[in-house]
């Protein structure tokens, strides 16, 4: 079992995976289950009066519908979050973390090339990802019924999962590139935070401001979540440019760390 890089590391990951996968299908459900007093007259009100910028900053937008809450809450706001720090912490854990603790020579001893481990640690990253976002859709149609959430339906859930997925495997992604790149856990982490803040909020707010729309353009939450795959089911182009964006960042950060001296 324990014969490759990606098999070793997916076992290393399997207790902080739990840890992972109960968060974010706790968040999921917590906010699935507030839909029925979301969903009434009197917070409706409450909602317009709050003002239009602050709730497009925020992504609430649209929470008259179970679409639309979740896609403003669970997989607008926490969610996203939530898996952004977890790739984050696994992408700048994959080459960098190993570097930093002096690790990384002991497993380049072995008969194993620097592009070989970066691709299979990238490979077993994928693994927290995918495992979670199914898990957080299993969560949701279980609370279907009770929650009220049932008219989204199960495809749409699911493909609004493997969203949510794929832009954790994007931080991932960058976090392991900058890691790889420089040999420090702490660019990898401040990439992704930059990224994420700028993305997110070019995203939401991008269009409404003159002069930065092309933040809009390139932020991978618009390929995210642009065509509300809760609403309207799986978006293969969102998710095509979403992996080129990740399999570009990953071979450029192997690239160079193929070709650098280790701080080992």
């Amino acid at each position: 079992m324990l014969r490759s890089v990606f098999t070793k590391t997916v076992w290393d990951q399997r207790r902080g995976l739990l840890a992972w996968v109960v968060g974010i299908t706790g968040v999921g459900v917590l906010y699935a289950a507030f839909y029925p007093s979301i969903n009434s007259p009197q917070m409706q009100q409450a909602l317009e009066a709050y003002p239009k910028g602050l709730l497009e900053a925020i992504g609430m937008t649209d929470v008259g519908t179970a679409a639309g809450y979740l896609g403003s809450t669970t997989f607008g706001l926490l969610g996203p979050a939530l898996i952004i720090v977890m790739a984050a912490a696994l992408g700048s854990s994959a080459i960098a973390g190993d570097e930093e603790s002096g690790r990384l020579d002991l497993t380049l001893a072995h008969p194993v090339s620097r592009w070989s481990l970066a691709l299979q640690r990238f490979c077993a990253l994928l693994v927290p990802m995918v495992l979670s976002s199914l898990a957080l859709w299993l969560a949701l149609l279980a609370i279907s019924g009770p929650a009220q959430i049932g008219s989204i339906g199960p495809a749409n859930m699911l493909a609004g999962s493997l969203h949510l997925a794929m832009l954790g495997i994007v931080f991932g992604a960058l976090a392991l590139a900058v890691g790889a790149a420089t040999g420090s856990r702490g660019m990898a982490y401040g990439a992704v935070a930059i990224v994420a803040v700028v993305g997110y909020f070019g995203n939401n707010l991008g269009p409404t401001i003159s002069g930065l729309g092309w933040l809009h353009d390139v932020s991978p939450f618009r390929f995210y979540a642009a065509g509300q795959p809760l609403q309207h089911g799986l978006q293969p182009g969102d998710l095509l440019v979403l992996a080129v964006i990740s399999g570009v960042l990953v071979l450029a950060g192997t690239y160079r760390f193929d070709r650098r001296d280790l701080a080992v």
